[in-house]
């Protein structure tokens, strides 16, 4: 029986040798591809570049709370979440007393979740910015720390060598008397 020789890892793809000079010359390197930019195709689906967070009406879900731009989101968060608890501890009481009646409250309580869901990613965008904006305050104190660091450094070291020169020259008072 002959055996058939296989690798366990595949060769690298072709193009690796258009990288073989980029040592010597890094400009020698083909340019990275551009940026995508609207609609493309990945795996029999089309995409978009676009970061357009869909409305709960395109998703075919009915809005639990008012329309517009300037939305309270902390009044409606609290709102739907009262309303969530009101919905759960009457599905506890429905699923008791009447048990074969619990889909209409289940179907609620999926559409206060939704409504939920959706205004929380609607501040997606805030958190990002919130956070970035915190990371860099971060680094910017990490930063000065670290220059105020250095110059402490930097004058205990000019202050060593003022007293090693403090001491040379007086070593060497002492020895030219001799």
């Amino acid at each position: 029986m002959a055996m058939a020789s296989s690798s366990a890892y595949p060769p690298p793809p072709p193009f690796y040798r258009l990288y073989k000079d980029f040592e010597q010359d890094p400009s020698s390197a083909p340019e990275p591809p551009p940026p995508i930019d609207g609609a493309y195709q990945l795996f029999g689906a089309t995409y978009t570049t676009d970061v357009v967070l869909p409305s709960l009406e395109d998703q075919g879900v009915r809005q639990l709370y008012p329309k517009g731009p300037d939305i309270d989101f902390k009044k409606e968060l609290r709102t739907l979440n009262r309303e969530l608890q009101l919905h759960i501890l009457e599905l506890a009481d429905i699923l008791v007393e009447r048990p074969s009646q619990y889909a209409r409250r289940v179907e609620d309580i999926s559409l206060i979740f939704k409504n939920l869901h959706h205004l929380l990613n609607s501040l997606r965008p805030h958190q990002a910015r919130a956070t970035l904006i915190h990371l860099l305050e971060n680094q910017i104190q990490r930063r000065k720390q670290a220059i105020e660091d250095i110059k402490q450094r930097r004058e205990e070291a000019q202050r060593l060598l003022g007293e090693s020169l403090v001491i040379i020259d007086g070593s060497q008072q002492v020895m030219t008397p001799m």
